[in-house]
């Protein structure tokens, strides 16, 4: 935190858990250290070429698929400075984060030994476990529905009980649109609005001919 009163306060980037139905949150994962930089890549949806004549040219197909791709870094060192101010960090490192964001991609144990037992019992056809809706937040304006993609983990340093106390944690994340939930999903009401803040930011930047150089079209 800055020394002077009046800067402004560093808001944290992060992932919300919710319930997928109810909305209700789950858990809530906070970035030690924003990332330096965020990569996005959209894909637009349009008319597949083979099908493509003169009059779909211009048609899309839906929301754009749109992915993230960040690296964040989790560090204990200044936890370690105050030992006895930090006893979890002193005992497991930077276990718990990193097991924060590993849980997000399993089911819940839970939930596998309930299968299992249906499983044992004769039941021939199990569901596959629901995770919870996973957000993606980035400020306010950008609170997104997402799928995680792909996530790998590069610890970095070791106290003498092999503990993890520094690694850098690579995370990718497709976002869910209303063709993944649908209109009548928490997830696709979230995604519709993150959308529409979109729109609201584009008309803030509106350009004008004469800019190009050109006096009409």
């Amino acid at each position: 935190m800055s020394a002077f009163p009046n800067s402004p306060r560093l808001l944290k980037a992060g992932l919300v858990l919710v319930d997928a139905n109810s909305g209700v949150v789950q858990r809530v994962i906070i970035l030690q250290y924003n990332p330096d930089s965020l990569t996005r890549t959209l894909q637009a949806q349009t008319v597949r070429a083979e099908t493509q004549n003169r009059l779909e040219a211009l048609r899309l197909t839906g929301p754009a698929i749109e992915t993230f791709k960040l690296e964040a870094e989790i560090d204990a060192a200044d936890q370690l400075e105050f030992p006895d101010q930090n006893p979890l960090v002193t005992q497991f490192g930077i276990h718990p984060q990193l097991a924060a964001f590993e849980t997000v991609v399993y089911p819940p144990s839970s939930q596998l030994l309930a299968a299992n037992r249906l499983a044992q019992s004769g039941v021939l056809e199990i569901a596959p476990v629901e995770a919870p809706l996973s957000l993606f937040v980035w400020s306010r304006s950008r609170i997104i529905p997402v799928r995680i993609s792909d996530f790998s983990i590069t610890e970095e340093a070791f106290d003498p009980n092999l503990n993890p106390i520094r690694a850098r944690v690579s995370l990718g994340m497709r976002v869910l649109n209303v063709n993944d939930l649908g209109f009548n999903d928490k997830g696709g009401n979230i995604f519709m609005a993150y959308m529409i803040q979109k729109e609201v930011l584009s008309g803030l930047s509106a350009g004008t001919l004469g800019a190009l150089g050109l006096e009409s079209i």
